[in-house]
């Protein structure tokens, strides 16, 4: 078994509260890491901080890009515990997603239909929530409460979700936990400050 993220977010921008305002929901931002510190994260967003319809396939960091610009960003991490299959499925799908991201686009109209609860699927192309639910099912894990029109709050219905951290994103940091080969070099006398 192995964890995989789902992270849920608001910044606070002119876009993300329009969504806001018309979903009514607490967050207006999706997207899914693969590890803890949240390095490996991704979703379909600003391709670049200051343009909200530049957009596609974004490698995200809580301190870098948007995130860093909109210091006030709010955000839930949740963790998921995953079959080891299904985690190299989706790594193996969102490095796909990486190497092609060229091919990719925002799916705006696709986003904005929501707020009149219709989809509207485009080739090629995805908003944040639309992308999760793809990776997810493409894995195999089970989505069965996610419906096909998609707002990220639905996310909080997966089953076997875990509330890791809530609060300001850039204040997140995952505990460390030093490694066995960690200690075992702090102990020598050397690194302990013994002759």
């Amino acid at each position: 078994m192995k964890k995989i993220y789902i992270i849920l977010s608001h910044t606070g921008t002119t876009l993300s509260n329009i969504i806001k305002s018309y979903t009514k929901d607490e967050f207006s931002h999706v997207s899914i890491a693969l590890d803890a510190d949240l390095t490996q994260m991704y979703s379909f967003g600003r391709l670049h901080p200051y343009n909200p319809f530049w957009g596609g396939f974004v490698h995200e960091e809580p301190n870098k890009g948007t995130y860093k610009r909109f210091k006030k960003t709010r955000a839930n991490v949740y963790s998921l515990f995953v079959e080891d299959e299904q985690y190299e499925k989706l790594k193996q799908r969102i490095n796909y997603f990486n190497e092609n991201k060229e091919k990719y686009r925002f799916n705006v109209k696709g986003l904005f239909f929501v707020s009149i609860n219709k989809q509207i699927r485009r080739k090629n192309s995805f908003y944040c929530a639309e992308f999760v639910r793809h990776v997810l099912r493409f894995s195999g894990v089970p989505i069965n409460y996610l419906p096909d029109i998609i707002r990220p709050e639905n996310f909080k219905e997966l089953e076997g979700l875990n509330l890791e951290y809530q609060g300001l994103f850039r204040k997140y940091k995952k505990k460390k936990y030093l490694r066995l080969e960690d200690i075992s070099t702090l102990l020598q006398p050397n690194k302990m400050g013994f002759v």
